[in-house]
């Protein structure tokens, strides 16, 4: 084939990849979840110390990080003081810990549909955080948007089969945790030209949030465990369950380097209605109508959001193509007056 139909094979090889990125994070991501679920469910594996299952977790992912960081070195870490990391690591920390705990509590009182659902409150309380922290501008219709959002999910919440307080409450402050340490992330780090990559993020933030855990686990899990003389600690179970939770730091990784924005929106997408599927179809949880409908109009909320995100970014891209453009047009055209300049001063002389 000519030039063209290699330009086509080329095209097609980039799209397949960009499938089978795709394809890999929500299968991970998906697995993760459900796996979590398993084994913290009373009416399933009944393991219900989301603590100690979090802190196996940063654990494994803090020593493989270590080996792949410093052993084999096939990640550089970033230049980082002391007071940088207590400065700005540890409140990421200390919030991403407390956002796991949560978040790995609700399974044992919520169905996976459920939370899923709550999750979609993520973008309200991101764009609310950050206006108070003066990091997003208020805007009018964003508000309404946010506010459509909620009404959406209050909606589900109400339609919901199992619903309960205490897991609502849980998710909610998991999310509140979540939201509140990715505007941290932008203000403490990405602000001071600081970018860190799954790897090296739970390189310096694994450690970290495995402190954190430390305290709490020690009064609330830690008694329970200690006195409880049926439970064999099942490095099968653990042990894949915490290697599918280190992948899917690497598949969020490749994801966001070989994809685009758009494509990690879409496919978080794919990957919630799945679950909520599979919830519905092998896990057995009751699934209504109202709670779809509430869902839905969340969901449209948050697709609106992240259309409206995106446009912003592709905007702001192409103000500084333009300026980049612009600045070298004036560089040229300098250029070519200080020749004419010099032409004629040699004419002169």
């Amino acid at each position: 084939m000519g030039k063209g139909g290699s330009l086509s094979e080329g095209v097609i090889r980039k799209i397949l990849l960009s499938y089978t990125y795709v394809a890999i994070w929500i299968f991970l991501s998906f697995t993760v979840i459900v796996y979590n679920k398993y084994i913290l469910d009373k009416k399933m594996y009944n393991w219900p110390f989301p603590i100690s299952l979090t802190m196996i977790h940063m654990s494994f992912c803090a020593s493989l990080a270590f080996v792949l960081v410093r052993v084999f070195k096939l990640v550089e870490p970033v230049t980082m003081s002391r007071d940088l990391y207590i400065s700005s690591v540890v409140p990421i920390g200390a919030l991403y810990s407390l956002s796991l705990w949560l978040s790995n509590s609700a399974y044992i009182y919520l169905s996976v549909s459920f939370i899923q659902m709550l999750k979609a409150l993520m973008p309200v309380a991101v764009y609310s955080i950050g206006v108070s922290l003066k990091k997003e501008s208020f805007k009018t219709d964003t508000m309404v948007n946010m506010v459509s959002i909620s009404i959406g999910v209050a909606i589900a919440a109400y339609g919901e089969a199992r619903f309960d307080t205490w897991g609502v409450i849980l998710q909610l402050g998991a999310v509140a945790f979540e939201a509140t340490r990715l505007v941290l992330i932008q203000i403490l780090l990405t602000s001071k030209g600081i970018t860190l990559n799954p790897i090296t993020s739970l390189y310096y933030v694994a450690p970290c949030c495995l402190a954190f855990l430390f305290v709490p686990w020690i009064f609330v899990e830690y008694p329970i465990l200690r006195d409880s003389s049926s439970f064999h600690f099942d490095f099968l179970i653990f042990g894949t369950n915490s290697l599918c939770a280190f992948a899917l730091n690497l598949a969020v990784f490749l994801l966001c380097w070989k994809t685009s924005a758009l494509t990690m929106n879409v496919a978080g997408v794919v990957k919630d209605w799945l679950l909520i599927a599979f919830s519905w179809s092998v896990i057995k949880d009751t699934v209504t109508p109202i709670n779809l409908f509430g869902y839905g109009l969340a969901f449209l909320g948050v697709a609106y959001y992240n259309h409206s995100k995106l446009q912003a970014l592709k905007a702001k891209e192409a103000q500084k193509k333009t300026a980049l453009a612009d600045e070298e047009a004036n560089r040229l055209l300098e250029d070519r007056e200080g020749e004419g300049i010099g032409k004629r001063n040699e004419s002169q002389n």
